[in-house]
């Protein structure tokens, strides 16, 4: 799922040690689940390489991908009632199986069938869906018909498919960061696709790693400038926004976040929100599940939990973009 673009600014140094050994800044970057990454991380030596990272990516496509033919998530759509899967794959249904209980249902990744039919799952469309495609297809949805058993996941209705495009990079995002730390790393910032954690900070200064929110320009779905830079230590940082994945069909703009409680794409105020979070599943998870909410109740919402703070874009009846953000998200703000 294409994310609005968060740029991160972190500058090229090192520094010598107690012991006089140096530390110093690697950058390792690539391709995956169509988009790049970045990893930065402070350490003495060029302890994590690219084909390790590579490695870790490739595995999780071959779990979460509807792009590739034989992954799990593949095999589990086209199964009657569920598969064995792996650790990955369990991990990441299980949390999306909590955020649907949280948000009452809002964010539910047994959406699958009606992002397909909206034109942006992995099969190519020929026309858009008429009411009644939509209300059968409904019919198809409710994560309350997953269940996660140790080594399985179980469907209740044959015809359930799931999406995990909302929450996938998210989770690799986390999986590179963990990856790091077990290498005894603890300054870095891993991104995926816009979607970013960050630990420590930059050297020699110990300084906050600094991130920059982008904010549309006068049309809400043209690329704009960085309007906010926060600065954080520790945690991640993820963006849903409306603007970056859409298409126009008979003069309106079809956009990629779908509402499973109508079965239609988003059409609200709301053209982004970037959630922090302490990791970035939880973010990735909660970023997508706001923009449906639409501003008022998604400030609601966020100002009500401890575990996220929230910044949202929106337009105004009058065509003005504006921002706010809920109270914990203030504190993150650069002074």
């Amino acid at each position: 799922m294409v994310r609005l673009t968060i740029a991160f600014f972190i500058s090229i140094c090192c520094i010598s040690a107690s012991d006089q050994t140096p530390v110093r800044k690697y950058l390792l970057t690539g391709q995956a689940q169509g988009t790049s990454y970045q990893i930065v991380y402070y350490a003495t030596d060029s302890i994590i390489s690219k084909k390790q990272v590579d490695s870790i990516l490739e595995v999780i496509d071959s779990s979460l991908s509807l792009w590739k033919p034989y992954s799990l998530i593949n095999q589990f759509n086209q199964s009657d009632s569920g598969i064995t899967v792996d650790d990955h794959f369990r991990t990441v249904v299980k949390k999306s199986l909590d955020t649907y209980h949280q948000t009452s249902g809002i964010f539910d990744i047994t959406v699958q069938p009606l992002v397909q039919a909206w034109g942006f799952g992995a099969q190519s469309i020929n026309h858009l869906p008429d009411s009644a495609t939509i209300q059968l297809l409904k019919k198809c949805l409710g994560s309350g018909f997953l269940e996660v058993l140790q080594t399985k996941i179980i469907k209740k209705k044959s015809c359930i498919k799931i999406d995990l495009n909302g929450i996938a990079q998210g989770y690799t995002v986390d999986v590179l960061a963990n990856f790091l730390e077990k290498n005894n790393i603890r300054n870095y910032i891993t991104e995926l696709g816009g979607e970013i954690r960050v630990k420590g900070t930059k050297q020699p200064g110990n300084e906050r790693m600094k991130i920059g929110i982008e904010s549309p320009g006068d049309d809400e779905f043209e690329m704009g400038f960085m309007k906010k830079i926060i600065e954080i230590d520790q945690g991640a940082i993820t963006t849903s926004g409306n603007y970056r994945r859409y298409y126009e069909s008979k003069g309106k703009r079809i956009t990629h976040i779908i509402d499973p409680r109508s079965g239609y794409p988003v059409s609200n105020e709301l053209i982004s929100v970037t959630v922090y979070a302490k990791d970035a599943i939880t973010a990735d998870a909660y970023d997508n599940a706001i923009m449906v909410m639409g501003l008022q109740d998604g400030i609601a919402f966020v100002n009500k939990r401890t575990d996220i703070a929230a910044h949202f874009i929106y337009k105004t009846q009058n065509g003005v973009v504006r921002d706010t953000m809920s109270k914990g998200f203030y504190q993150l703000m650069k002074h």
